[in-house]
C-alpha cells in the first residue's frame, strides 16, 4: 500500500498576506466583507500579524474573488503590486540580500513562517537557477489565482530589490493554459509553459549571481534570529515526510530524485533518512510514486497534454516507461 504524504492537521497561512487581496476587493467591489464571511474569515483577523487562516479558505477566496470581479488575471495583477514589506521580516531579508540567489535561498529557508504545506526551493543547473513553488496538498485545486499571484509576486520582488528590467528565462505553471495567455506573458516578460509538475521561475546564472549590494551582516543576523524564534515558538518546522515531499516537488523533472540526493539536501546520511521514513511508515519510493500519481492524474484528466510531455515532467525516461508505471498504479491502461 502506498503511503500518502502526511500534511499538518491544518495547513495555514498568515492572515496578513490577505491584506493586499482585501484592499483590491475594496477598490473593485463593495462586497468584500460578504466574500470574506463566505469563507469563514473576518476583516479583523488581518490586523494580527501572527494570526493564521486555513490555506483552504485562502485559496478558495482567491478563486472566488477573480470570478466576482470578472478578472481571470486577478491574482497575477495583484502579484505585480507586491512589495517586500508584504512578507514582513522575510521580505526585509530578501531586500537586504546581495544577489538574487541569496535572496531566494533565504525565502525558501524561512517561508514556513508565512505559510505551511508548501514546497519551495532552488535547483541549480549548468547555466541557470530554478526557483520552484507548489502547495503540497493536492486537494487545494483549482489554485490558478494563488499560483499566478505567488509567481508574479516573486518576480516583482526581484525587480523591486535588484533590477527593474530583470526578466526570467521562462516561467512554468502547474495549471492548464488560459484561453489567452498573452496578458500573463506580458506581465512576466518571458516564455510561459503550462501543465508542469510545479510552478517555477527559471533564472540565468549570471543574473542570479550578479552582486547588487554589500550585505549588512549584523542586521541580517538579527532578522534571521527573529524569524527562527517565531518558527520555534509556533513549532512550524515541517516533519521529515513533509520535508522529503517538498524536495520531491522541487527536484522532479530537473534533478534525480534519489535517496542520496535528498539526504544530501537534508544534510543527513542516506541510511538515517531511510530509517526515519520507515519509522513514519513510508519510503522515498512510496512518496515519489504518490507525488507522480497526483500530478499525472490531474494532467491526464484536465489537459490535452501528450503522454511524452507528462513523462518528461515526471522524470521518466519516455512515455513507455511512464505508461508502465501508471499501469502498476492502477492495474489498467485506461
Amino acid at each position: 500500500m502506498i503511503s500518502k504524504r502526511r500534511l499538518p492537521e491544518i495547513a495555514a497561512i498568515r492572515a496578513s498576506v490577505l491584506r493586499g487581496l482585501v484592499e483590491e476587493l475594496d477598490r473593485r467591489t463593495g462586497k468584500t466583507d460578504m466574500l470574506l464571511a463566505g469563507h469563514g474569515l473576518l476583516r479583523s483577523q488581518l490586523e494580527d500579524p501572527y494570526a493564521r487562516v486555513p490555506m483552504t479558505r485562502y485559496v478558495a477566496l482567491f478563486e472566488e474573488a477573480a470570478v466576482h470581479v470578472g478578472d481571470p488575471l486577478f491574482g497575477a495583477r495583484l502579484g505585480a503590486a507586491f512589495r517586500p514589506a508584504d512578507l514582513g521580516p522575510i521580505g526585509m531579508l530578501f531586500s537586504l540580500s546581495s544577489t538574487i540567489r541569496a535572496a531566494l535561498a533565504r525565502m525558501a529557508r524561512h517561508m514556513a513562517v508565512v505559510q505551511g504545506a508548501t514546497g519551495i526551493g532552488l535547483v541549480a543547473e549548468a547555466d541557470r537557477l530554478i526557483w520552484s513553488y507548489h502547495l503540497e496538498d493536492p486537494g487545494l485545486w483549482p489554485r490558478r489565482q494563488e499560483s499566478e499571484y505567488s509567481v508574479v509576486a516573486t518576480c516583482q520582488l526581484m525587480r523591486t530589490c535588484f533590477s527593474v528590467g530583470w526578466t526570467p528565462v521562462e516561467v512554468h505553471f502547474e495549471h492548464t493554459p488560459p484561453s489567452e495567455p498573452g496578458a500573463l506573458q506580458r506581465l512576466l516578460r518571458c516564455p510561459l509553459l503550462f501543465d508542469q509538475p510545479a510552478n517555477r521561475i527559471v533564472i540565468a546564472n549570471e543574473d542570479a549571481d550578479r552582486v547588487h549590494r554589500r550585505e549588512d551582516r549584523d542586521l541580517i543576523a538579527i532578522l534571521e534570529r527573529h524569524v527562527a524564534d517565531i518558527s520555534a515558538r509556533e513549532q512550524l518546522a515541517p516533519g521529515i515526510v513533509e520535508q522529503v515531499g517538498a524536495l520531491i516537488g522541487i527536484y522532479l523533472g530537473h534533478k534525480p530524485v534519489t535517496l542520496v540526493e535528498i539526504a544530501r539536501e537534508m544534510r543527513m546520511p542516506p541510511r538515517s533518512l531511510q530509517r526515519r521514513l520507515a519509522e513514519e511508515g513510508t519510503s522515498l519510493r512510496h512518496l515519489l510514486r504518490a507525488h507522480r500519481q497526483e500530478i499525472a492524474g490531474r494532467q491526464l484528466s484536465e489537459a490535452a497534454t501528450s503522454k511524452a510531455r507528462i513523462a518528461e515532467a515526471l522524470g521518466y525516461a519516455d512515455a513507455t516507461v511512464f505508461w508502465r508505471a501508471r499501469k502498476s498504479w492502477s492495474g489498467d491502461l485506461h
